[in-house]
């Protein structure tokens, strides 16, 4: 444990505090416009940090770390490439993604297929958000565990209150500040990190190239085609659905700065995934016994980057699952309140009332994202099985919104349900042939959405269709 190390910690944990007690205030946060979309006034800047900071956590920084470190840097470029490649379909779609702002995806849903489709969306979103959630407090507790002598599953509970805090407070305008200083700072500490760790500790490119296992020179790290595809598939799919994406350029000034935002996103993405990648496979030449999870983290803990330095890098990292756990905490309860709270049991609430359920929702789901973050033993395996479960059954049927208006009710339906049981079949198997199940339950989706579709095609809903799709 070195001092420098919690003393930056500390300091910016205190910072982020004050950023949510500020943003907490009433005349901050009145409506649940304010919470949810924050007024729809978000700038630019901070658009652009809020959307990256709430997308890159630890799902990024240690699951991304821990693969680097476990396959090399050339496979790493399928597994992170998803998030680039699911934000030039959004940039393409942000602006009709801002002119039909809703306060949840299975909102959006609802206009094209009707409340049945509504209703499963908001089941399925609400258990992958909890997951997603759970791995933040469970890659969070690592980090503290680096810094100070607690255990891992401590820290969780530290990092439970911090998450649980900032979403509950100031709703999405806390979050989405915390989340530009977090961004400012991660992507400011890695870019200075990565010539230190690779020309000053390891000697050059051409040195780390040497010395990293044979199979990191290789485009599969010793993994097939299809597994390779069934790492991508679920960041590309959860980024093209992810509620959270969708909320924030619903809460941008206008349609344009919406797209512009999205712009940056994808431009500013890069400024971690390949610094990540780089990094995450260097730690396997500098701490060859660690476990994965801790590629990024060790380069900071053990002391390889000067004290500071090092502490900015565990401070921005553990800032960032903090701010995205909060972001999805937030976006979850936010389908309790609306999907399931107003719209299938018609509870009748004015807005203190609507601001109170939603605060009640955000402690109830995190206390179960805790417990479950109990039972996985590490962070990649609850990442990719909560993003494949919420990107197979929510991204079809959402694309088919924007991209092809003969998607009816029963395709939506039949994808969500296959989606979803075929996932967890597979999981349980225990991947059989060590297949990622996004590779076996993506297309039965698509096939199910096609053939539902036309198969049963909507007859009383093209007025609605056209409504959402023509936008």
């Amino acid at each position: 444990m070195q001092t420098v190390h919690v003393v930056v910690l500390v300091a910016y944990l205190l910072l982020m505090v004050a950023v949510g007690l500020w943003f907490s205030r009433a005349k901050e946060v009145s409506t649940g416009e304010d919470f949810v979309f924050a007024g729809r006034d978000l700038p630019r800047p901070v658009m652009i940090g809020t959307l990256l900071a709430t997308w890159v956590g630890s799902g990024t920084i240690i699951g991304g770390g821990s693969f680097a470190y476990t396959y090399g840097p050339l496979a790493s470029i399928f597994f992170l490439a998803g998030t680039p490649a699911g934000i030039v379909v959004l940039y393409f779609l942000a602006k009709r993604i801002r002119r039909n702002a809703t306060y949840t995806v299975p909102q959006l849903l609802e206009q094209k297929y009707g409340i049945s489709v509504r209703v499963i969306a908001a089941i399925i979103t609400v258990l992958a958000y909890t997951g997603i959630t759970a791995y933040q407090f469970t890659g969070g507790g690592q980090i503290i565990s680096v810094v100070t002598d607690l255990e891992p599953g401590a820290g969780a509970i530290i990092v439970f209150v911090l998450v649980t805090f900032l979403a509950f407070g100031g709703g999405l305008k806390s979050v989405a500040w915390s989340d530009f200083l977090s961004a400012t700072l991660i992507v400011f500490v890695l870019l200075v990190a990565l010539p230190m760790v690779i020309g000053r500790d390891i000697g050059g490119v051409a040195a780390y190239w040497d010395a990293l296992p044979d199979v990191a020179h290789t485009f599969t790290g010793g993994l097939t085609p299809l597994q390779l595809l069934g790492y991508f598939l679920p960041l590309f799919l959860l980024v093209l659905a992810d509620q959270n994406m969708y909320q924030r350029f619903g809460a941008a000034r206008s349609e344009a700065e919406a797209k512009s935002s999205a712009a940056g996103f994808f431009i500013s993405s890069f400024f971690v995934t390949i610094p990540v990648a780089l990094l995450g496979s260097a730690a396997v030449i500098l701490y060859p016994e660690i476990v994965p999870d801790q590629a990024v983290l060790a380069l900071a803990g053990e002391g390889t980057l000067p004290p500071v330095l090092g502490g900015l890098l565990l401070a921005g990292a553990l800032a960032f699952i903090i701010t995205t756990g909060s972001s999805f905490l937030l976006s979850g309860a936010g389908n309790v309140v609306y999907d399931v709270g107003e719209r299938v049991l018609g509870w009748q609430m004015d807005e203190r009332r609507r601001l109170r359920v939603h605060r009640f929702a955000i402690l109830g789901i995190a206390v179960v994202a805790y417990v479950l973050g109990r039972y996985f033993p590490t962070v990649l395996e609850l990442q990719m099985y909560s993003y494949t479960v919420y990107g197979v059954a929510i991204a079809p049927p959402v694309l088919a919104i924007f991209l092809w208006p003969r998607a009816s009710k029963w395709g939506a339906l039949i994808a969500m349900t296959l989606g979803v049981v075929v996932t967890i079949v597979w999981e349980q198997l225990g991947q059989p042939y060590g297949v990622n199940s996004v590779i076996i339950s993506l297309p039965v989706a698509v096939i199910a959405l096609v053939a539902g579709s036309l198969l049963i095609p909507d007859r009383t809903v093209g007025r609605r269709r056209d409504e959402v799709t023509n936008a």
